[in-house]
């Protein structure tokens, strides 16, 4: 092969011969992957197996040395460009078609300061390889609830998990981050240099740059969590989510607790004659003492008669893996939307409970959040994020295995998130863009007043659009 065909920023494919790429891996160190190499889908899988893209090349990137020189290259020949940190964005973000990929995943570099409570983490690390080692020290920063999911991309959409209303948001906790610019300029971005850019990778996305590590602030928790986890039938879904509504309306900061209507699978885990069988869940956890916690949660657990009850003191990093098994890489087609609630009204309720029943497929969840706490008492100007008034987020997760289900799993989320926005606050959750069908609509309707200050910082930072390959603002 003389030649590999690629995709140009202006849309069109042309021809960029072989050696061009070759003289890029010389650089890389053999790093740079080519189609026709071994381990060529390896390299531009990405955890949902709906996406199915081929990439002109995959540079492995260890260090920021590299990424200069993919950057330098794709700009040399007009590229399109993908960043990939976890790969977990289910919209497929983290590849391209005809483009570079500049995959950060082996730079997983973490150092952790116990005395200072702060940790630097380069863009490749996991939520769950970040958890390890700053669990070692009872700390940890607010991630998400799959411990597989990647630092980076969740921390710069914003990102919550069960520590959202004790600690916030994880890009409350980000306390600097380098930054590579699109003309190749490193940076550190914080609230005393470069505070605008600082302002909008907390929530705005991979749009400004690509950030190679993250400066956290740790906060203590653990090693050991009070976790209560009472299963209802579906049947009593509107009691159970009433009692959740009513429960959570009073909790304190130290708790943490979100609803999910499932079914249960067949597994060890779970009694043999309750697979099969749609059930709403009440998860919650307490930040602070065990036995304290577990007094405070025990409301969750008599609101009617459970199923069964997977109740239990935990390690936090157990926590933290509890939902991998349900989110595959690479072996489900994934297609997942979110919107905010301003209330868990009946009317609410009795959709989603209905929209659970008529699931096309029975991996498929819908899961309930309770916000509020910390994340609600940052300011609607102090990160990209922008207001967080929300009492709710209502998370549509259309998962299966077929591809010729697809039509009809899709159908179901957006007809579920169609109705929630008609019946909330019609704010999207930003890392849950489903496929990116109508990108520009998105934005909007997730930044709304903040749009233009976006821009602004785009415009200054990225004024070619290089970094495309996301929610995009333009």
């Amino acid at each position: 092969m003389a030649s590999i065909t690629v995709r140009t920023l202006s849309g069109s494919d042309r021809s960029l011969p072989r050696a061009a790429f070759e003289t890029l891996a010389a650089s890389l160190g053999e790093r740079l992957v080519l189609p026709g190499a071994a381990g060529y889908d390896e390299a531009r899988r990405v955890w949902n197996g709906m996406i199915d893209r081929r990439p002109a090349a995959v540079a492995r990137c260890r260090g920021v040395a590299d990424v200069l020189q993919c950057l330098r290259f794709a700009r040399t020949h007009n590229l399109v460009v993908a960043v990939r940190g976890g790969a977990h964005n289910v919209a497929g973000f983290a590849t391209c078609d005809g483009g570079l990929v500049i995959d950060l995943s082996p730079m997983r570099g973490i150092s952790v300061d116990s005395r200072a409570r702060t940790a630097r983490v380069q863009a490749g690390v996991t939520w769950g390889e970040l958890d390890r080692e700053t669990q070692v020290f009872g700390l940890a920063v607010p991630g998400g609830v799959v411990s597989t999911t990647g630092v980076a991309g969740l921390t710069l959409g914003g990102g919550q998990g069960w520590l959202r209303r004790t600690y916030g948001m994880s890009c409350d906790s980000l306390m600097s981050a380098s930054v590579i610019t699109a003309d190749g300029e490193l940076l550190t971005a914080s609230d005393t240099a470069h505070a605008d850019l600082f302002w909008a990778l907390r929530g705005g996305g991979g749009n400004f740059g690509i950030v190679t590590e993250f400066e956290f602030r740790l906060h203590p928790i653990g090693p050991i969590v009070a976790f209560v986890a009472p299963v209802y039938p579906i049947e009593r879904a509107r009691v159970a989510l009433a009692g959740f509504r009513a429960f959570v309306a009073t909790a304190s900061d130290e708790v943490n607790a979100n609803a999910v209507l499932w079914t249960i699978p067949a597994g060890p885990a779970f009694p043999s004659h309750l697979h099969g069988r749609t059930v709403v869940s009440l998860a919650g956890i307490f930040v602070g003492e065990p036995e304290h916690g577990e007094r405070v949660l025990q409301p969750l657990r008599t609101i009617d008669e459970p199923l069964f009850d997977m109740s239990a003191r935990l390690p936090y990093t157990e926590l933290q893996r509890l939902f991998d098994s349900f989110f595959p890489k690479g072996e489900l087609l994934y297609y997942w939307k979110g919107s905010y609630l301003d209330n868990l009204d009946d009317d609410i309720v009795a959709e989603i409970e209905g929209a659970t029943q008529r699931r096309p497929s029975p991996l498929s969840m819908v899961s309930i959040w309770a916000l509020g706490g910390a994340m609600s008492r940052v300011g609607p100007e102090e990160t990209a994020v922008g207001s967080r008034d929300a009492r709710f987020l209502v998370e549509i997760l259309g998962n299966w295995k077929e591809l010729k289900d697809t039509e009809q799993n899709v159908a179901w989320v957006r007809g579920v998130f169609d109705q929630a926005q008609r019946l909330s606050l019609g704010r999207p959750n930003f890392n849950f863009p489903g496929l990116a069908e109508d990108t520009n609509a998105f934005v909007h309707a997730v930044f709304g007043n903040q749009y233009q200050r976006l821009v602004a910082v785009k415009r200054k930072y990225d004024p070619t659009n290089l970094f495309r390959v996301n929610q995009n603002v333009t």
